[in-house]
């Protein structure tokens, strides 16, 4: 194998002049994930792609309970392997290492382990974050015309999902600095809350995103916690207080139709996207960004992705992000990342390789 020079995104990608097949297996959350993925002469197909969710199972405790989530991960990693395997060998395995649940990521991470063991095959650990960075690599357009290499550096990465909510500088594959996060609750994590006030169900980001929808989003002016400061943090805990004040004042008034329902859905989700919309583009303006990426399982909200396409469309810059399907956990987006950090990969390194729950990307 050829190898790698650090010389950016197109090269990168671009000197790969044999295929690869690679099981990508992801096991963070609630998810069980396996995917296989081959690359040919820069090209990418996802062959398989199997996701086993666990959200009936968590719906009725209005969220992911560790010890459950790993119970059902165990019963149901080898029937989702072999469903993406399909008879197909890997060269090299990709597992999920963090950042996750411990519990949850511990049985993806010895399965990889005990695969790679007895298939002779190298693994590499591939970091979650890094995986929905660059899920939108593996968008139909791109995997199929491979017009990827138009990505232009420095780019600024939103990442947002249940358990992050993260502004990252990328500079090359694998050279990141991180510019800001939350302060306290991850964006949807802040989604969830609000949907369990309202009684509207789990997981709560596609349940508000669908009544806001037909709600108002200037009735109620919530707050844009964070939005003049100087840093690029972010934080939603008040947001999601404010919310919930915001209800217990109109409790004795019964006021609470649908209507009011959609208007508070509408409101709270303005406020998130103008925070997070205002404060990836200022931060793309600081650091001379070329490109905006948006990712993770929140990338899925279209009225977010809509905002941030525009303004990123309304100040010259390129703007990437995940098709729907991709945006939540999976392991194609795993399979992609490992390919990246293949020259980490080797043969013995199942001995080594640890489960890191709190894992950075920089």
């Amino acid at each position: 194998m050829t190898n790698v020079k650090n010389i950016g995104l197109k090269s990168q990608i671009c000197y790969i002049l044999t295929s690869m097949k690679i099981l990508g297996l992801e096991s963070s959350c609630d998810e069980t994930a396996a995917a296989f993925l081959k690359i040919r002469n820069t090209k990418y197909e996802i062959r398989n792609n199997v996701v086993w969710s666990q959200v009936k199972i968590h719906k009725k405790y209005g969220g992911v309970v560790p010890e459950v989530a790993a119970r059902q991960h165990v019963e149901a990693i080898i029937p989702v392997i072999e469903s993406a395997l399909s008879g197909m060998k890997p060269d090299l395995i990709a597992v999920t290492q963090g950042p996750g649940l411990m519990t949850s990521l511990a049985v993806g991470v010895q399965t990889a382990k005990t695969l790679a063991y007895s298939w002779r095959i190298p693994l590499v650990g591939v970091n979650h974050l890094e995986g929905h960075l660059w899920s939108f690599l593996l968008n139909h357009e791109l995997r199929i015309k491979n017009n990827v290499s138009r990505l232009k550096f420095p780019a600024m990465a939103l990442i947002v999902s249940g358990g992050h909510t993260e502004l990252i500088l990328v500079r090359d594959i694998g050279k990141y600095k991180l510019i800001g996060q939350t302060r306290d609750d991850a964006v949807g994590e802040a989604f969830d809350k609000v949907a369990k006030m309202l009684d509207l169900g789990y997981p709560g980001g596609p349940i508000v995103a669908h009544f806001a929808k037909i709600g108002n989003p200037d009735r109620i002016h919530f707050p844009r916690p964070m939005l003049e400061t100087d840093d690029f943090d972010f934080s939603f805990s008040g947001l999601k207080t404010s919310v919930k004040y915001h209800l217990e004042q109109m409790l004795p008034t019964g006021n609470l139709s649908s209507a009011f329902v959609s208007d508070v859905c509408a409101s709270f989700q303005a406020a998130v996207i103008e925070v997070l919309t205002t404060k990836t583009i200022r931060a793309a303006d600081k650091f001379k960004a070329q490109s905006i990426i948006l990712g993770g399982g929140v990338s899925a909200n279209e009225k977010l992705t809509k905002n941030l396409k525009l303004k990123t469309e309304n100040i010259g810059l390129d703007f990437y992000y995940p098709e729907k399907w991709l945006t939540g956990d999976n392991a194609a987006m795993i399979a992609l990342a490992g390919y990246f950090s293949k020259q980490k990969a080797g043969n013995k390194i199942w001995q080594k390789l640890k489960v890191q729950s709190n894992l950075n990307i920089c």
